[in-house]
């Protein structure tokens, strides 16, 4: 009944306008929070529903077939198999049947995960703690789309800034810009962390290999310095000259600790070799706090914005990973990127439920983790060139879905989130497969390209190297699904003793995700397609994929450290207000530490 009437009033908050909405603000922005609270809340958890019920009892009898027996069904088996612009999607290797698929439909009902969607493509406020819309699809929407939150369409807004970063990096790239000494600026740096360095880096490193970009990026370097370690900024540096590089510094507040320290490590690296004068050309910002940009040094006019609705773990199509990956690769082959990804967001909000590929993957997710108890996944991608494409997928998961009460503040009667980790196969095989062979049970996606960015067929082999590496991808998710049993290990002649350990139970899911190609427009699919599954995901749990107040405790207690080491090091202050074993450690650390120098010094070398 709550509910009926949460939905029916929800459309008129939404569209409320008029002179007193616009002339209050404060009861403006009241309303809209109020508005994305009902959509998001529940006057139950959804474990209190009926579909989430049938699904606890449906457990017992999916445990009672095996995988082996689940693939003997070649219809199940041809309806979860999809295809979607050129990308192949096999789900027959899950644990489940067309009873489980329906029942996972009729909790996505229940869950309203339609109407979350719809909400968060039409600019609701769904980011409810922050109060705050959710637009990363804004950031790779075509011109003539409209995409409005508080009554304003952000797409020009979009579009304004992928201009000046189109027409900025064309003057990089052609030397129409130079730096300080008048020489071409051929090597970026960019400096972030967390979601500034993951996904841009993850995007640059599948780029790499593509031939397209390749040649489009010869001559230019392009590096990533995330951490405050000083052996990050070493080695960012490494064989750059300053008279040649240009730095990116991305932070939204222009405040967060690590960047600020290694950007101003890298202005010291040009000053002391160029002169204050050369951070005006051989320096630029992502940022929306220009004030801080201009105190820093930095020309205002060469800062690039991006907006308090673009999340950090989400923000690679912005303007984050945009800018450096345009100075790379040139803005018209970071627009293929864009399109791709926007041809997701298009079928992700509009495609029906069973043909739906980040649903699909969404809710199979939650059947996985939460219903069946298998608490981690592992992303495996069979091309080298997705290397990083995991760790970025790590912090986009568990970041937004390591949540433990939901959207409404209430405990969690059960835990949301999964423990994401992978490797490029093979060489994860040779790795981590033990465990998920024989050990614990991890879900898996399987990822797998059709065409390589790279082709070597060596004179006397069976197959090319790439055949060698899809052998492999297609083989795995079938031994983990069917295993081996003891009966055909004695039909093998295998000795008795070691027949418990070559026994593979099987039953173990996974997903095979098919790509025609790798190359930018790819690379953005798959990019949309995780970001969407990950939203799905916490639609279904009932909590807020959009905020990350764990992120901040440690900052406030790195601060609290940071003021001790301070006053230990240029006061002689005893160290204080810590627990026994803190204070013991910080007293080891600082007796081993000579005290800080009374001037500045600069250790990192020109070159390593």
């Amino acid at each position: 009944m709550l509910r009926g009437l949460i939905w029916g009033i929800l459309p008129n908050l939404s569209r409320r306008t008029g002179p007193w909405y616009s002339l209050n603000p404060k009861a403006a922005k009241r309303e809209r929070f109020l508005s994305a609270k009902l959509l998001m809340a529940s006057s139950t958890f959804i474990c209190d529903t009926q579909p989430w019920k049938d699904l606890k009892a449906h457990v017992e009898d999916i445990k009672k077939t095996h995988l082996r027996d689940l693939m003997n069904d070649h219809e199940r088996c041809k309806s979860m198999m999809l295809e979607f612009d050129g990308l192949d999607l096999d789900y027959s290797r899950q644990c489940a049947n067309e009873h489980t698929m329906e029942k996972l439909f009729t909790l996505a009902e229940a869950a309203h995960l339609k109407q979350k969607i719809n909400s968060m493509f039409n600019g609701e406020h769904i980011n409810s703690t922050e109060d705050r819309p959710v637009l990363h699809v804004a950031l790779r929407a075509s011109r003539d789309e409209v995409i409005c939150t508080d009554g304003k369409n952000v797409v020009p807004e979009v579009w304004k800034v992928l201009d000046k970063i189109r027409d900025f990096s064309d003057r990089i790239r052609s030397g129409s810009w130079v730096g300080a000494t008048g020489k071409t600026l051929k090597d970026v740096i960019a400096v972030g962390i967390g979601g500034s360095y993951l996904g841009p880096l993850f995007v640059h490193t599948a780029l790499q290999t593509n031939p397209e970009a390749a040649q489009c990026a010869k001559g230019r370097q392009l590096r990533f310095l995330a951490n405050v370690d000083p052996i990050d900024a070493a080695k960012s540096i490494s064989g750059f000259n300053p008279e040649t590089t240009l730095v990116v510094v991305v932070s939204k507040t222009f405040t967060t600790a690590e960047t600020m320290l290694n950007a101003r490590t890298l202005r010291e690296w040009i000053t002391a070799a160029l002169g204050p004068q050369a951070v005006a050309k051989h320096m630029v910002a992502v940022s929306t706090n220009l004030l801080l940009v201009e105190k820093f040094g930095i020309d205002p006019n060469n800062a690039f914005a991006f907006w308090d609705w673009v999340g950090g773990r989400y923000s690679v199509c912005s303007a984050v990973g945009v800018l450096p990956l345009s100075l790379q690769y040139g803005f018209s082959v970071v627009e293929k990127f864009l399109k791709g990804a926007n041809s997701i967001d298009r079928h992700f909000h509009s495609a029906p439920f069973e043909k739906n590929i980040p649903v699909l993957l969404g809710l199979l997710s939650v059947w996985n983790s939460t219903f069946l108890g298998y608490p981690a996944r592992a992303i495996l991608p069979y091309s080298q060139a997705l290397e990083k494409f995991a760790p970025h997928i790590q912090q986009v998961s568990m970041e937004s879905n390591g949540k433990g009460v939901s959207i409404d503040g209430v405990p969690l009667p059960f835990e949301a989130g999964e423990i994401d980790f992978g490797e490029p196969g093979t060489n994860g095989q040779h790795s981590f497969y033990q465990l998920i062979h024989q050990g614990r049970v991890v879900p898996c996606d399987f990822i797998g390209v059709v065409k390589s960015q790279q082709s070597v067929y060596l004179k006397g082999e069976i197959v090319s190297n790439h055949d060698e590496l899809m052998s492999n991808f297609f083989a795995q998710p079938d031994a983990l699904a069917y295993g081996k049993t003891p009966e055909q290990l004695r039909s093998e002649k295998v000795p008795e003793h070691l027949i418990p350990h070559k026994t593979f139970s099987g039953n173990r899911p996974s997903f095979c995700l098919l790509l025609p190609f790798l190359n930018a427009y790819n690379i953005g699919q798959l990019l949309a397609i995780y970001e969407h599954r990950i939203a799905v995901e916490g639609f279904i749990w009932g909590i807020n994929s959009f905020d990350q107040w764990g992120v901040e405790l440690g900052k406030s207690l790195a601060s609290q450290v940071r003021k001790q080491l301070n006053a230990s090091r240029t006061k002689g202050e005893a160290i204080e207000g810590f627990n026994f074993s803190t204070m013991a450690l910080l007293t080891k650390y600082l007796e081993a530490k000579s005290p800080i120098p009374s001037e500045p010094v600069t250790t990192l070398p020109k070159d390593i």
